[in-house]
């Protein structure tokens, strides 16, 4: 779980109190209750994120600073814990599954169900979608150009074809194919798809208050620890 102390769009986002926890308990609780995961690491530059991430019973890696600012990529600091972990256990996983921690609204089943996912079509990596439902369009200066279709032989939207939108949610990953492409997606890929509710992220400072009203629609109860 990547969770830097920066962020951009709204300070300490991965603190922030959501339903009456931060919102990095979320993600962590998914990933502790996910049977086929036996580690769950914190992956942060932050000693306050690494108190909330052992308090919810993850282990936290120290991130050094050039893989901590807003431009470095998730794959540097999940490579670096598996560095880290080689390094100082020699434990080397089979699968690495990362979560973000903007993506409360997973079910509990999900982050499960991707692994099996994953397992069951022989796929070497995975990422969670939804499915965009209407035509999509795509501007680049001044041009426009449709996007999954033709607009001058439109069809009904149910006989086009799936058009799928990376949620950021879930991604699972081979060690090997990780350590050898530096990508978390490459070789054969397979799909989790989410509802399109569940996959809301918290980017901005108003997706707060929707993401309080999402978590209380699906039940999600305060934490009482």
């Amino acid at each position: 779980i990547p969770a830097r102390g920066g962020s951009r769009g709204i300070p300490r986002k991965n603190l922030r109190e959501i339903g009456g926890k931060p919102l990095l308990a979320y993600t962590i609780e998914h990933a502790r209750t996910t049977p086929s995961i036996d580690r769950v690491v914190v992956s942060t530059d932050d000693r306050e994120i690494g108190a909330v991430a052992a308090r919810y019973g993850a282990e936290v890696i120290w991130r050094p600073a050039e893989i901590s600012g807003d431009r470095a990529p998730s794959e540097a600091a999940l490579l670096h814990v598996l560095d880290e972990l080689a390094a100082n256990e020699g434990f080397r996983p089979d699968l690495v599954v990362m979560l973000q921690a903007t993506s409360p609204l997973r079910r509990p089943h999900d982050v499960q169900r991707a692994i099996e996912t994953l397992i069951a079509e022989g796929a070497d990596s995975l990422f969670s979608a939804c499915t965009v439902h209407g035509f999509l369009w795509h501007r680049e200066g001044p041009e426009l150009s449709s996007i999954g279709y033709d607009y001058q032989d439109r069809r009904m939207r149910q006989d086009g074809p799936e058009d799928l939108l990376e949620n950021g949610s879930i991604y699972v990953t081979r060690h090997d194919l990780l350590r050898m492409t530096r990508n978390r997606l490459g070789g054969r890929i397979s799909v989790y798809r989410m509802d399109v509710l569940d996959s809301f992220q918290v980017d901005e400072p108003s997706d707060l208050v929707v993401m309080e009203r999402l978590l209380a629609s699906n039940g999600a109860a305060p934490h009482t620890s």
